[in-house]
């Protein structure tokens, strides 16, 4: 099988890091496509800097701020047109570890047809209720799969197979903000993508800006866990026959 990989980084408003990030990930020779998720206009003329000083990045500039799942989505899309079977999407903030870019992709490579995520181990940068907050989706999450596989559905450090994700987007509407890294894991799960996670640490940037809305999202993320738990009632047959032949 022929791969072809590319990287989908979705922006708004990180102006600071993003310059870093490009040229960090410069070593591995791979296209880049930026989203920029309706930024304001100072982050817009650095995101057309990145794109001008680096051949190989490809702006991609939405209207609008749709949200992280629509940027991430768009990125998707276009990776599809450009023909990339794979893409590893990671987060404008700086808060992922890029020196485990190298041992994803190699994980990608292993097993192409797995959804390839970060499994976070966290330092002391992130607060309490984030941390704590996590678990219960993750209780969700394995209530929805009705495994215990999934074992971390938040981050956003993963390598998609690009034609998986493009058939899953073409018959549901997926969440667009923090709903969404979620959601189609889950999905992706359910239509028979396996998942493997490799260990990456997180560190969130001491002044570092989040788009996490508390109640907005959280509102979002709790009608997309009512809307999973009801379409596993639907699947559970199938879910528990795959999880007895997996045992078996």
């Amino acid at each position: 099988m022929s791969t072809r990989y590319c990287i989908v980084i979705p922006n708004y408003n990180h102006a600071q890091v993003i310059d870093d990030t490009v040229s960090k990930l410069q070593k591995y020779a791979l296209p880049i496509i930026l989203v920029d998720d309706g930024s304001d206009s100072e982050t817009q003329q650095v995101l057309l800097q990145v794109e001008k000083d680096y051949s190989n990045v490809t702006l991609f500039r939405r209207e609008q701020n749709g949200g992280k799942g629509a940027a991430v989505n768009s990125g998707l899309m276009l990776a599809s047109e450009m023909q990339m079977t794979h893409a590893l999407q990671i987060d404008a903030d700086g808060q992922h570890d890029l020196n485990d870019i190298e041992v994803m992709l190699q994980e990608s490579h292993a097993y192409p047809e797995s959804l390839i995520s970060g499994q976070p181990q966290y330092d002391e940068s992130i607060s309490k209720g984030r941390y704590y907050g996590r678990y219960l989706t993750h209780v969700w999450v394995h209530i929805e799969s009705l495994s215990l596989s999934l074992k971390d559905s938040m981050c956003g450090f993963r390598v998609y197979p690009v034609q998986e994700y493009v058939e899953l987007a073409s018959t549901v509407t997926l969440g667009k903000r923090m709903d969404f890294d979620i959601e189609v894991m889950v999905r992706l799960y359910w239509k028979g993508v396996n998942v493997r996670f490799i260990p990456t640490k997180v560190h969130y940037p001491e002044n570092g800006i989040s788009h996490f809305n508390l109640w907005n999202d959280n509102w979002l993320i709790t009608k997309m866990h009512t809307k999973l738990f009801f379409g596993m009632l639907l699947r559970s047959p199938m879910l528990l026959s795959r999880k007895l032949s997996k045992s078996s």
